[in-house]
């Protein structure tokens, strides 16, 4: 047994002792060149693994790798005050006995702590964006316990990352990308943060699966899952993998106590490089689209198409003179892969087209009649057609106090909704209106008006200026479409 346990053992630190036994470079760029890091993993993945053949061999420590990664993770504070009101206020009651000035605010100071990975010498710090989020002031605190003002320079909250900016006036200590395609299940990471504000703190693990889909964190949904210990305070800090090198950002834990479970998620670093590409760029985060609405394929349809196993995304619908419709590919394919990457279900899909950029050509494998076929996908930023026109409703009518706008595939993606959307989607809403206390949400579209189809938000603010004593509306609650009747 415990030869067993010491073989186990000696085949976990293997990647690590190739590692330890490199010099760190003396200088090196930022690698945001995707095609660089995919030829950086397929280097690290064809490396030999030797077994260690004695005990010294197996004493390995991770301390080169911390050494030269641990440098790179930084803490995130943010704050920012808000005012608030007591819920007595306006009480008549307690104003008359208790005498108090209910009604004047008082301010609060709400506190987010988190991790952060610096990617660039200049400055350039990852991030995620729940711990920035609606902060007005971003601190961010050097290994070394210096402190500086962060410049926000980009939120993305469909991936849950952010891109800051410190000036310190120096070079500062980076990570590089690892390919997180070439990632495998058992690879050795260390995840670095500061978890309950405790200070930095390195644990080890292992990936314990990839492409985890089933994770409402994101709007894309694909995670790279680790058994090394992540706890609050952890979110935004470094994976890396036994090079020392950011193969994920972490964001979020699986946990019913608050505390680390084993179950842990990370951003991939695929995904992060894209994010500060067009953070250091300056251009708009904008990603390419397939122009098609997918589901993923469940064993039924597997056995009615005569797969033989439940994978893929099936093609619902399709855009027309869109990049799927302009490859061949029609309503009910079925998508097994993207440059050779297997797509699992629809999210896998999604984040396959999504890491790469516009124009970019995708050599997608479909299924057609139980016959595999492929297609090269010219990929385009989805259209914002029809324009956007943001109305205020007001008047006498049920949906005033409602912002309205229109659906495009492009706000659809950008609202996480399906990309063929159409029609008047809901993106404000007062509090107290007669809307939200009918349960009216933002990302609930209204479909008609007193049997009317309204197509945009013009076409809906004119039929509810009409003059009625009553009103019909249907609205679509997220796939469940809801009578609303008001009135006689």
């Amino acid at each position: 047994m415990l030869r067993n346990s010491l073989a186990s053992l000696a085949m976990l630190c293997t990647a690590l002792s190739a590692a330890c036994a490199q010099p760190a470079p003396a200088e090196e760029t930022p690698a945001t060149d995707a095609s660089e890091t995919e030829m950086q993993g397929a280097a690290i993945a064809a490396s030999p693994r030797v077994t260690p053949q004695t005990m010294t061999e197996v004493k390995l420590s991770f301390a080169p790798v911390v050494e030269r990664a641990a440098p790179a993770v930084v803490n995130v504070y943010s704050r920012r005050v808000v005012q608030q009101r007591s819920p007595f206020a306006g009480d008549p009651f307690f104003e008359r006995f208790f005498g108090g000035n209910f009604d004047a605010p008082r301010e609060r100071v709400q506190n987010s702590l988190g991790s952060g990975v610096i990617v660039s010498p200049d400055g350039v710090i990852v991030t995620n964006n729940h711990v920035i989020n609606g902060m007005s002031e971003i601190k961010v605190v050097l290994n070394d316990r210096r402190e500086f003002n962060a410049e926000l320079v980009l939120a993305d909250p469909q991936t849950d990352l952010a891109v800051l900016r410190i000036d310190t006036g120096e070079a500062l200590p980076y990570l590089t990308f690892a390919n997180s395609d070439s990632a495998q299940v058992g690879d050795i990471v260390l995840a670095i943060g500061n978890p309950f504000g405790v200070g930095q703190t390195v644990t080890n693990g292992i990936i314990s699966a990839l492409a985890r889909t089933a994770v409402s964190v994101t709007d894309y949904q694909f995670f790279i899952q680790t058994d090394a210990a992540i706890n609050p305070g952890n979110s935004g800090g470094a994976l890396v993998d036994s090079d020392g090198r950011l193969v994920g950002v972490n964001t979020a834990i699986y946990s019913r106590s608050g505390g680390s479970n084993g179950i842990g998620f990370a951003i991939p670093s695929r995904l992060v490089q894209q994010v500060i590409k067009s953070a250091i760029d300056g251009s708009a985060l904008v990603r390419p689209w397939i122009g098609a609405s997918t589901s993923t394929v469940t064993a039924d349809m597997a056995a009615a198409l005569k797969l033989d196993r439940p994978a893929g995304a099936i093609i619902d619908d399709i855009w027309a003179q869109g990049p799927a419709d302009r490859a061949g590919i029609k309503p009910g394919d079925v998508i097994l892969e993207v440059d050779g990457q297997p797509v699992f279900d629809a999210q896998t899909l999604q984040y396959r087209v999504g890491v790469k950029s516009d124009a970019d050509v995708a050599d997608v494998v479909y299924v057609r009649n139980g016959k595999n076929r492929t297609a090269k996908v010219v990929l385009s930023l989805p259209p914002e057609t029809p324009a956007r026109d943001p109305r205020a409703l007001e008047g006498r009518q049920p949906l005033s106090g409602v912002t309205v706008d229109n659906l495009s595939p492009r706000y659809s993606e950008e609202l996480g909704l399906d990309p063929l959307s159409k029609g008047v989607v809901v993106t404000e809403i007062q509090p107290r209106s007669f809307a939200a206390r009918r349960g009216l949400r933002p990302g609930h579209k209204v479909l008609s008006v007193n049997g009317k189809t309204v197509n945009n938000a013009a076409e809906l603010e004119r039929e509810l200026a009409k003059p009625a004593t009553s009103w019909e509306l249907e609205v679509d609650t997220g796939g469940r479409i809801v009578p609303w009747r008001v009135g006689r």
